[in-house]
């Protein structure tokens, strides 16, 4: 039998308490998420973190928007908790809806400028980071997070210099990508995008060490 000791249970127990609290919804009641596509400076390569539930997959770095922040600062935020980079935070390229899971999520564009040696969730949860190309990126999602693949590649550019538009996923792929999760991290896999953004304001994150 395994007993818990009291102050553990405890400390377990305001952890989960603490994750729920920091949840902020939108006026029609969607958790308010936030990511990052965090590129080099010709966005040539992107840069992926490891999940949590499997360190051989990569993702798209982001997590929920906490009481009085504002999604670009949320995104900052993550990309720094999770990548462990600063950078100058450019264009917004939507909003995608998870109707499932509730969550909205606003995903950005940001110029790396500075990548950490160790960072929060490099200590605390063994994470790591990997550059890749748009191409290569764009492949490796695809197997296990489509719609993040679908972000990725609105980076990508046709011949006539235009950005491809964003597919929406297919009924077998929400099913088969929409497993259960315990834990927010990256963007949900079965969103749809609500808001097309091409904001030109940048933000710099740059001198926040």
């Amino acid at each position: 039998m395994l007993v818990i000791h009291p102050m553990v249970s405890l400390s377990i127990m305001s952890k989960m308490k603490d994750r729920s609290a920091v949840r902020t919804y939108d006026e029609e009641g969607f958790v308010k998420r936030a990511a990052c596509i965090c590129v080099n400076d010709n966005e040539s390569e992107v840069l992926l973190v490891s999940s949590r539930n499997d360190s051989q997959l990569w993702i798209v770095p982001g997590g929920g928007v906490e009481p009085d922040e504002l999604p670009d600062m949320a995104a900052i935020r993550e990309v720094r908790e999770e990548a462990g980079v600063c950078g100058s935070l450019g264009r917004c390229l939507g909003v995608f809806e998870n109707a499932e899971r509730g969550h909205r999520t606003s995903v950005y564009v940001l110029v790396v400028t500075k990548e950490l040696e160790e960072w929060d969730e490099s200590r605390n949860l063994g994470r790591k980071r990997k550059w890749f190309s748009l191409e290569d990126a764009v492949k490796h999602l695809a197997k296990h997070k489509p719609v993040q693949s679908s972000y990725v590649s609105l980076l990508l550019r046709r011949d006539d210099g235009s950005a491809p538009t964003l597919p929406i996923p297919t009924e077998s792929e929400e099913k088969d990508n929409n497993e259960p999760s315990t834990h927010e991290e990256g963007v949900p896999q079965s969103d749809h995008l609500i808001e097309r953004k091409e904001s030109s304001d940048n933000f710099s994150n740059g001198s926040q060490d």
